[in-house]
């Protein structure tokens, strides 16, 4: 079957329509006939190439989709047959002791479609049967596309290693892309009061009809902590959600409060950081690591999206046909939200 990713690795110019086999449902999985699809970040480092991650090829990128199920492995219920659902991304293999724990982000054996596995921008899609969760009539494929994997990468990261909730100083550190609006809504949803920093306070203020209550514009002449700063009340943040990297991080530390977590869920703009850690040790602070979610806390992130408590934000609109057209969105300076892909009959 044919599916949008790549041969070899590389830029833009690798992209194409591909030819995978395609997939039969084993003992306990499903297999979903894709209606939508959406890229994320992730699938630009995919492209790339990412150290020590190798994949299949030809290789079909993306992660998120959502459609309805075609067909049912041995051990599944055949109720599930027609059913509209949503895909979570995130792959454990349920036996280890983590996963036995609760604690499936944890797993040894932990992958991501799209990334380690074939992705969502093709005609259908294997899955384990826990990884597909039923999608109500009154949400559409498209908005469902938009939701899994960077709302389910800001609620663990707030919700859970950042302990944010009422009261809580949240920072979001830059305002383009699908993550940070999702960020918004998540910290706002738990009762945090939100700003958002960016290097555009044009591009900062369209966060506000999603829970940021102010916003901060930042350059080299007017740093990134100490705009913080003084946007705290010279008192610091109590969460910092940084998904920037090298330029950022330093000074999202520096911005801390006594206390307070800088929580990192990626490196788009380069991973080796340099940073003084007289700052987390004197301010009792610290940085933590985070990505995609357990079982649990996809459940509690997909509830508040059932129930209209967040809510997809979609950049733009494709079909599948024009994948190649819907990828230089990620150039555009005005991106907000997810790029979607609309796949044929």
């Amino acid at each position: 079957m044919k599916g949008f990713g790549f041969t070899e690795h590389g830029g833009p110019d690798r992209l194409g329509f591909v030819e995978i086999a395609e997939p039969v449902p084993g003992p306990g999985e499903v297999r979903v006939r894709l209606k939508a699809a959406a890229f994320n970040r992730l699938d630009l480092f995919t492209l790339q190439g990412i150290p020590g991650v190798p994949v299949e090829r030809p290789h079909v990128l993306g992660s998120d989709g959502a459609g309805v199920v075609d067909a049912v492995g041995s051990g599944v219920e055949t109720s599930l047959m027609g059913g509209r659902v949503v895909i979570n991304p995130g792959l454990w293999d349920g036996s280890c002791p983590a996963c036995q724990r609760g604690h499936e982000e944890a797993c040894p054996q932990y992958r991501i479609v799209g990334e380690h596995t074939q992705g969502t921008a093709t005609r259908w899609v294997t899955l384990p049967r826990r990884n597909v969760h039923p999608l109500p009539d009154d949400r559409g494929f498209d908005e469902a596309a938009a939701a899994p994997l960077v709302f389910q990468t800001a609620w663990r990261a707030l919700a859970t290693v950042g302990e944010v909730g009422p009261d809580c100083r949240v920072a979001i550190v830059g305002a383009g892309g699908g993550v940070v609006p999702a960020a918004v809504q998540v910290a706002h949803h738990l009762g945090a009061t939100v700003t958002v920093a960016a290097r555009s306070r044009a591009k900062a203020d369209r966060l506000r009809p999603f829970g940021a209550c102010e916003t901060v514009e930042f350059n080299e002449a007017h740093p990134l902590d100490r705009e913080l700063w003084a946007a705290s009340g010279k008192r610091g943040y109590d969460v910092i959600f940084d998904s920037v990297g090298a330029p950022t991080l330093p000074r999202s530390v520096r911005a801390l409060s006594r206390g307070g977590r800088a929580v990192v869920i990626g490196a788009t703009a380069g991973p080796i950081v340099s940073l003084d850690v007289r700052t987390l040790f004197w301010r009792q602070a610290s940085i933590r690591g985070s990505t995609m979610a357990n079982a649990s806390e996809f459940e509690a992130m997909y509830g508040a999206w059932r129930r209209g408590a967040l809510r997809s934000v979609i950049d733009s609109r494709w079909r599948w046909e024009e994948a190649s057209r819907a990828w230089a969105r990620f150039d555009a300076p005005d991106l907000l939200g997810k790029i979607v892909l609309t796949l044929p009959e």
